[in-house]
């Protein structure tokens, strides 16, 4: 029997002055927090697909069992400490044994068909990226036959140009293919 596909999508309590502060700068805090709230609601819509098994992980670890923001019926997982690559890392190393996928919830043009093929990479590589036009990924995936190097995420600047080139050099040695390029929301300049 084939392990089931599993999709993670992160996610912060959508607080204003808590989630998409640099968009928030850009349209205040209660803008970027109706957007964000707005957009995940969308986005989860389109991704509550038979072909994988949705799940949320989300910050603060607390949120997920009082937050009325995201459909009920999702399972939820805590994020835990640490920076973007100790919770990644975190998720990659915990979820049930098959391959995983990790999308964040600020990337407006993502649907299904953008998930299945990053999935469908996963057959002949060890690890997938979704690159974004700004050098860094709005998705991250891994085959998990074994389990991921302990350098996984070292040493990655994130939030930047290097943060793609960063990640895929901390998997020296894996089989690497990259998916569709995709836009996150950062600034309003990135809103559709």
């Amino acid at each position: 029997m084939t392990a089931r596909r599993q999709l993670v999508v992160m996610l912060k309590e959508p607080r204003p002055g808590r989630v998409k502060t640099r968009l928030g700068r850009d349209i205040g805090m209660i803008g970027a927090a109706w957007w964000f709230r707005h957009q995940v609601a969308g986005l989860l819509r389109r991704l509550d697909d038979p072909r994988w098994h949705l799940v949320l992980a989300v910050a603060p670890d607390h949120a997920g069992q009082i937050s009325r923001a995201w459909p009920a019926h999702l399972p939820r997982i805590p994020q835990g400490p640490g920076d973007l690559g100790d919770r990644m890392g975190r998720i990659l190393r915990t979820m049930p044994p098959g391959p995983v996928c990790i999308v964040g919830g600020d990337i407006p043009g993502l649907g299904p068909a953008h998930i299945d093929r990053a999935f469908g990479l996963l057959g002949a590589h060890d690890a997938v990226f979704g690159p974004a036009p700004d050098g860094g990924y709005w998705l991250v995936g891994m085959k998990r036959t074994a389990p991921p190097p302990a350098t996984l995420f070292r040493n990655v600047r994130w939030s930047g140009e290097h943060a793609l080139s960063d990640s895929i050099a901390s998997l020296p040695g894996l089989r690497i293919g990259l998916a569709d390029r995709l836009n996150d929301v950062d600034s309003a300049a990135d809103l559709p």
